[in-house]
Parts: structure tokens; sequence; C-alpha cells
């Protein structure tokens, strides 16, 4: 990644996560952002904490959002923790999904925040660990 710190390229592999899945770019979230496998918690919005394939995570994800005309996410307030080719990240985020058609409103928005873990292989730094702490949400949850 040229001459990117550590940190900055650690970050950019975080706002890839998010523009690529804004972007639905299937792809490159599995060959740019994640590991092979990633432990994926997101119990605070229901269900298990699973370890799941990157591609099983991708489809997943193309289904959740298949009937959604924009999904926006923003993250930011970054802490960074390096530790070797270990790396934690703690940020906050807000997720936006907009329905055109939908007759009870158009938005749902989601506020949390993400613990990261991200380790470097040869292919660069890899989120391996991914756990979202949902802080509230609000809107049109069903988007029906």
């Amino acid at each position: 990644m040229g001459s990117f710190t550590e940190r900055e390229q650690i970050v950019e592999v975080v706002n890839k996560l998010f523009i690529y899945t804004d972007h639905q770019d299937w792809y490159k979230l599995q060959n740019e952002v994640f590991s092979k496998n990633v432990h994926l918690d997101m119990t605070s919005m229901g269900g298990e904490a699973r370890e799941l394939a990157s591609s099983e995570i991708c489809t997943n994800w193309e289904n959740g959002f298949k009937d959604l005309d924009a999904v926006n996410h923003l993250g930011g307030n970054y802490v960074v923790t390096i530790n070797d080719d270990k790396a934690t990240v703690f940020a906050y985020a807000t997720a936006t999904h907009y329905k055109e058609k939908a007759k009870k409103g158009t938005t749902r928005n989601f506020v949390g925040t993400y613990e990261l873990q991200l380790v470097k292989n040869h292919n660069g730094w890899r989120i391996d660990t991914m756990k979202y702490n949902l802080r509230y949400a609000h809107g049109n949850m069903h988007l029906k």
C-alpha cells in the first residue's frame, strides 16, 4: 500500500468495509477486506456469533440488501491498536437503509460501534473478527 503507515493501511481496510458494502462490491469485500474466514458477532441485533467464510457473509449481505434502493455506512472515531501482525480497531458507525417504495417511511437507521480485529498476511491487513454493538435503531425497521 505504498507509503501508508501501518495505521493508515488498517483504517483504509475499515473504510473499504463500509464503502464496498454500500457499493455491493462483494468481490472486493472478499479479496481486499476480509480474511478467508471471519468471526462475525452481530448478536446485539439478534442471532448467534459464528465463524463464517467471507463468501457466505457476502452472500448473506447481498440477499439482505437486494430489495433496498440504497445503503449508506459512515464510520469514524477510529481507535487503532497494533501489536505485530495483529490489530484491533474500535469504530463508531451508522448505517442507513433506504427503500423508495416503503409505505411507512423510506429509511431505517442503525447506530452503534464496531470492534474489529485484523491480521496482516502476504496480502496486507484483513479483518478476521467483527463485532457490532447496536446502540439504537429507528425508522421503518421492516421497510414495508
